[in-house]
């Protein structure tokens, strides 16, 4: 169980520092003061306060090799009883280099609770030097894959199961629904939120990136060291850049959610096109004027309630008995 820091708690947020020439050990500290912060009662503010209705704690996963964290909502009516064949949601928060899932407290909480459904959040592992995209994503699809298989101690059903995903969390949750069709193990739905899903030379040459590079936030620098931490030297990029996997047929639905304001949306928008092209029933919603990372800011980001929304309507239908 990993402690929670209280709302009564000062937690300061540390400078953004300079993607560009940052180095391994900068990286390290300004990720860890940046987590606490968001981890933090003080940045509820800006990443909303969590749903009453929601009982929210830290579990600890024996994967194969490793225990890993993750962060379970359920709602509250079931704290005493346990729940009663839930629908599983697993989630995947945003940030590859930083990051952390208590980030997404707001709607994770309002989803377990007005679904209602079981959702896990993915604590995986960042990329850094040593650490990279590969590692972050066997942890998405192994979480997946012990959560359905141990659905029934959890109270959930393993029949209605999706994934949902947000940025770099957008980026493992696709690529977890490409593994589970190869491996024949069937997903409702896919939710993916301003998705990354392009780590290689082309990352940043689609138009999006272009007009969006330093404004609203200096994303550009950020892209070029996320690309450059994510696959390690030899890797083939396209391995695990959905974008370009060759079969995108036979995946489950996808409702992918694009704030327009945002350097990747066109990542979004063509992943939308390939799912839709190759068969893979799709749903691609724009909100006009909103910023990457929207949907967990919901202190200025006006239209995070209306995406919220949206998602649970969908994962609702797609989870329905």
């Amino acid at each position: 169980m990993r402690e929670t820091t209280t709302e009564a708690t000062v937690v300061e947020r540390p400078p953004e520092p300079d993607f560009r020439t940052i180095t391994t050990e900068e990286l390290v500290a300004y990720r860890e003061a940046e987590n606490r912060f968001r981890a933090s009662g003080a940045a509820r503010v800006v990443l909303g306060e969590p749903d009453a209705a929601a009982v929210i704690d830290w579990q600890e996963l024996a994967l194969p090799g490793r225990a890993l964290p993750v962060r379970v909502y359920r709602p509250a009516s079931t704290k005493d009883s346990g729940p009663a064949g839930l629908p599983l949601v697993i989630h995947v928060h945003g940030g590859g280099f930083v990051g952390t899932a208590a980030q997404c407290d707001w709607a994770n909480s309002h989803l377990a609770a007005r679904l209602p459904a079981l959702v896990v959040s993915v604590e995986h592992r960042l990329v850094a030097p040593g650490t990279a995209l590969p590692h972050a994503a066997d942890d998405g699809w192994d979480v997946l894959r012990h959560m359905v298989r141990h659905a029934e101690q959890w109270g959930a059903d393993p029949a209605r199961t999706a994934v949902f995903g947000e940025s770099f969390g957008g980026l493992i949750s696709a690529l977890s629904a490409i593994r589970a069709r190869d491996a024949g193990l069937r997903l409702r739905a896919q939710v993916l939120v301003n998705p990354a899903v392009d780590v290689t030379d082309t990352m940043d040459d689609h138009s999006s990136v272009a007009e969006y590079a330093y404004r609203p936030t200096r994303a550009l620098p950020q892209l070029r060291l996320l690309r450059r931490l994510s696959v390690p030297p030899g890797t083939d990029a396209r391995a695990y850049s959905p974008l370009y996997a060759e079969d995108l047929n036979g995946l489950a639905p996808a409702l992918v959610v694009v704030p327009t304001r945002d350097a990747v949306a066109d990542h979004g928008r063509r992943y939308a096109e390939r799912l839709r092209a190759a068969g893979t029933p799709v749903r691609l919603t724009e909100y006009p004027g909103a910023k990457h990372a929207f949907l967990s800011l919901p202190g200025v980001e006006p239209q995070a309630e209306a995406a919220r929304k949206e998602i649970q309507e969908f994962l609702r239908a797609a989870l329905a008995q």
